[in-house]
């Protein structure tokens, strides 16, 4: 029985071939350059896909949240980093965590360095996160007075252990010249480590963005990579060169519901609230919500010509519609619209219906 006979409503289907070759080829490159791979699992937020990525050598991880930490806890991995500054209200929850999983978080000051230090009685790890030029958090990376006040409080406690420094180039989904902005990540994280790893041996360097891990090829000394997007990729991915459309591994099936010929227009059941409204700017200006593919039975393919989602509300998608769609599409039937961006897509959707028929689980699923 196809997998397209289980689907009455918007569901995000996933290509399990697809996700596994993404996995692969960023495990190989971490390899090649002699990198650890900690994957971001705030993109597929699964346990299963979590199985896949073990089979690619994957061991540590990386989450958004002490929530998604928490779901992940009972999968034996050898560590789960919380890659984003750490909120000091949850610190009891932290060290209840630590208590049974072997976690790590970051910081960005003095002030949670102090509240952890007088909170945790189990180890925890951190980095210390750092601003190379993104301009959305993390300290300065000429600011060695918040780095060392955090590192002076730091050594007051016996649980609160040093790892090293993470950056998130993230102004690489928006800037065009991404060796530019690895290069300063590079030198960033190259000064620190030597100015700090007579202290500190130990320490690791990370980096943590899908388009530069996907695109450079010279890392310099960094040691660890934990990209995110990588294991679905998207249309925005596309566009800046990350991936091609091939890579892309998942796409809502949505159910059609009118056809205007006149307009060439297609009225299906999928909005905000399956997609989310992250969007695509067209050649004419027009917004691009998601890209049309064509659904079968061994998963989807591609139209010769270009069809879209050009608006959505809460549970509205209107396609701009090719002639080519619009002749081989009838009420009643499902259309794949492929991602803008695909966390976000995810997250709404809080599941995923595997080619061959299986639910695939989410942390925010039921």
């Amino acid at each position: 029985m196809s997998y397209l006979s289980k689907i009455s409503s918007p569901t995000l289907l996933i290509d399990e071939s697809i996700c596994r070759n993404n996995l692969e080829r960023m495990s190989r490159k971490a390899q090649k350059h002699g990198m650890k791979l900690i994957p971001h699992f705030k993109t597929g937020q699964s346990k299963e896909i979590g199985k896949w990525a073990r089979e690619y050598g994957i061991k540590e991880i990386t989450v958004s949240s002490i929530k998604m930490a928490n779901y992940f806890s009972g999968d034996s991995w050898d560590n789960i980093h919380i890659a984003f500054p750490f909120n000091p209200l949850e610190a009891n929850t932290l060290d209840q965590l630590a208590s049974k999983t072997r976690i790590s978080v970051q910081l960005v000051n003095a002030e949670v360095t102090e509240i952890l230090c007088n909170s945790l009685k189990n180890e925890v790890g951190f980095f210390i996160e750092i601003d190379a030029g993104y301009g959305r958090t993390g300290v300065e990376v000429s600011d060695f007075g918040t780095i060392e006040a955090i590192l002076r409080k730091a050594k007051e406690s016996s649980t609160l252990v040093f790892k090293g420094f993470y950056i998130h180039a993230g102004h690489t989904y928006y800037e065009k010249d991404i060796p530019k902005i690895y290069e300063e990540t590079r030198l960033a994280l190259n000064m620190l480590k030597n100015k700090y790893r007579t202290e500190y041996p130990n320490l690791v360097t990370r980096l943590g963005d899908t388009p530069g891990c996907s695109t450079m090829d010279d890392f310099g000394d960094i040691d660890e990579m934990g990209p995110g997007n990588f294991v679905f990729y998207d249309l925005t991915q596309e566009r800046i060169g990350s991936c091609q459309k091939k890579d892309i591994a998942v796409a809502l099936a949505a159910p059609v519901v009118d056809i205007n010929k006149e307009k060439k227009t297609i009225l299906v059941h999928a909005g905000g609230v399956h997609l989310s409204k992250d969007v695509l700017n067209e050649p004419d200006g027009s917004r691009n919500f998601g890209e049309i593919v064509l659904l079968n039975d061994q998963g989807w393919i591609f139209l010769s010509e270009h069809s879209y989602v050009k608006s959505i509300s809460q549970e509205h998608g209107i396609i701009q519609a090719s002639d080519e769609l619009i002749e081989k599409t009838k009420v009643g039937d499902l259309l794949g619209i492929l991602p803008v961006h695909s966390c976000m897509t995810a997250d709404c959707m809080k599941s995923y219906l595997s080619l061959d028929g299986q639910w695939v689980d989410h942390a925010e699923g039921n």
